[in-house]
Order: structure tokens, then C-alpha cells, then sequence
């Protein structure tokens, strides 16, 4: 005679999806702060070719103008994107002029210290650098041009 099988096997058992679901855990455990730090990354890496763009917009526009701008004047006179008077890319930029508009300091401040580990400023010399604050540059870099 021949046995039949009786119980037919459907689906996964509760200890089969325990493992599953355990093991999508370690791996997004091990993952999830590598895709942060990369996006912190890429956002400083953002930030300083925004600086670079600041940069050349401000040397435009004191050629034609004679001063430094603002960064609406110089999103007004098509020099900037619309994106910098708001943040964009975890960063907020800003510029600073005194002295007639002869001295500029622009700026570019990490939103939170997960959009980015550094801020940035560029002077009337148009170098880039990282802060002076000592909590948010590299370790016995602040005030130091970007490489």
C-alpha cells in the first residue's frame, strides 16, 4: 500500500521568516550608515562647488558693478541659480558685505550636522575655506583654504 502524504507544505514557517527578517536587519544595520555618510559627502563635496560658483558670480558682478552683491542681487542679475536664497543640497548660503560693499564674506552653513560635517566661507580673496569655528572643520584645519 502506498502512504500519502497527508500535510501538504504551504508557505514559510514562523521561524524561517524570523531568520529573514533578522538577517534584513544586520544588513540595514551595517548599510544604513554608509549611505548617510556618503550623502554627507556628497553634500560638502556640493557645498564647496556652490562656493566655487559664489565665487565667480561675486568676480562678475565686481567687474560690471564696481562692489560685491548680495546673493539676491546677484540671482537678479542671472549670476545665481534660484536655489541658493533658499537651501539647497543640506547647505544655506549667505553673503556678508561691509565697508560700501567693498569687503564680502559668503557663506556656506551645513542646515544640520547630518547634511554636513563642515561649513565653508570665501573672503574678498575668493578662497575657500573651511570654518574657523574649531567644532565644525577638520581636526587642525579650520580657517585652512579647501585643496
Amino acid at each position: 500500500m502506498v502512504r500519502s502524504n497527508t500535510k501538504s507544505r504551504n508557505g514559510f514557517s514562523l521561524l524561517e521568516l524570523l531568520i529573514v527578517v533578522a538577517i534584513i536587519l544586520i544588513i540595514a544595520t551595517i548599510a544604513i550608515p554608509s549611505f548617510l555618510r556618503a550623502r554627507q559627502s556628497a553634500n560638502e563635496t556640493g557645498a564647496a562647488a556652490s562656493m566655487k560658483a559664489i565665487n565667480v558670480a561675486q568676480n562678475v558682478y565686481l567687474m560690471t558693478e564696481h562692489v560685491f552683491g548680495s546673493i539676491d542681487s546677484l540671482v537678479a542679475d542671472g549670476l545665481l541659480d534660484e536655489r541658493f536664497v533658499g537651501n539647497f543640497g543640506g547647505y544655506s548660503y549667505a553673503t556678508s558685505l561691509s565697508n560700501g560693499n567693498m569687503i564680502l564674506e559668503a557663506k556656506a552653513t551645513a542646515i544640520n550636522d547630518t547634511s554636513g560635517r563642515y561649513d565653508y566661507y570665501a573672503g574678498s580673496d575668493f578662497v575657500i575655506r573651511f570654518t574657523t569655528t574649531t567644532a565644525r572643520a577638520p581636526d587642525g584645519r579650520n580657517g585652512e583654504p579647501v585643496q
